[in-house]
């Protein structure tokens, strides 16, 4: 487990690495003063390439978590382990690289799918890091015991938590093509009205009390799994 613990590791640092290498490139391109928002708009060739690169970006993750995981909880541990080391550390990289961002609370664009999540870098590494306890706590109690597993109502808590921090991402920019009648995303390149509100929109607020409430969520289901856990190891 160790073993497979350490490559696992090295795994997500170097792939950070290859995502913050794309990440610099294309913003040589689009942003050589600096990444901020209002967003540039890209070309929709770009953009497709960039909606299939996450998507295989996902599929590489849970394609490694499958391959080192026994199980069904090791494998979702694997997986929650290395996106925890990936995503901190491609804002290392990006940090090391590019000396961005400037601080935790500066705003980025996080992911395209379904539509652009975006908020502070702060907020996808608290995710990071509660992604890393679950999988630290999966990987104790399936080394003492490998029928320890998490339960319906545990996993309700942090599907629950998981799918309002979620919302919390996509809010702001699924408002924004809402309220601007941009239902069509198929036509929005070649929409010229689309084109003049991306290049102003600006997020002006992330909604902490809904994220932190998500967290709360997931933690209390990780907190129940860990009383579970100590109590069934007492026996």
């Amino acid at each position: 487990m160790r073993k497979k613990l350490f490559y696992v590791f090295v795994f997500g640092i170097a792939f950070a690495l290859i995502e913050a290498s794309v990440v610099m490139y294309l913003r040589a391109l689009y942003y050589p003063e600096g990444f901020a928002f209002p967003l540039k708009i890209i070309s929709p060739e770009i953009y497709t390439i960039e909606f299939f690169r996450e998507i295989a970006t996902m599929l590489m993750l849970l394609s490694i978590a499958w391959t080192c995981g026994k199980n069904f909880n090791l494998r979702i541990a694997f997986f929650v382990f290395v996106f925890g080391i990936w995503d901190i550390f491609y804002y290392v990289f990006l940090k090391i690289f590019l000396n961005w961002p400037s601080s935790l609370l500066t705003w980025d664009l996080l992911f395209l799918i379904p539509v652009a999540w975006v908020g502070p870098v702060l907020a996808p590494v608290l995710c990071s890091l509660t992604m890393l306890l679950m999988a630290g706590l999966i990987f104790y109690f399936q080394e003492k015991d490998d029928r320890m597993a998490l339960s319906v109502g545990e996993w309700c808590f942090i599907l629950a938590g998981s799918f309002v921090i979620f919302l919390v991402f996509i809010y702001d920019y699924a408002k924004f093509l809402i309220t601007g009648g941009f239902y069509r995303i198929s036509d929005l390149f070649q929409n010229q009205k689309f084109i003049d509100a991306v290049q102003n929109f600006i997020p002006q607020k992330f909604y902490w009390f809904p994220f932190f409430a998500g967290e709360i969520l997931i933690l209390t289901g990780l907190f129940l799994f860990f009383k579970k856990g100590k109590k069934l190891l007492a026996k």
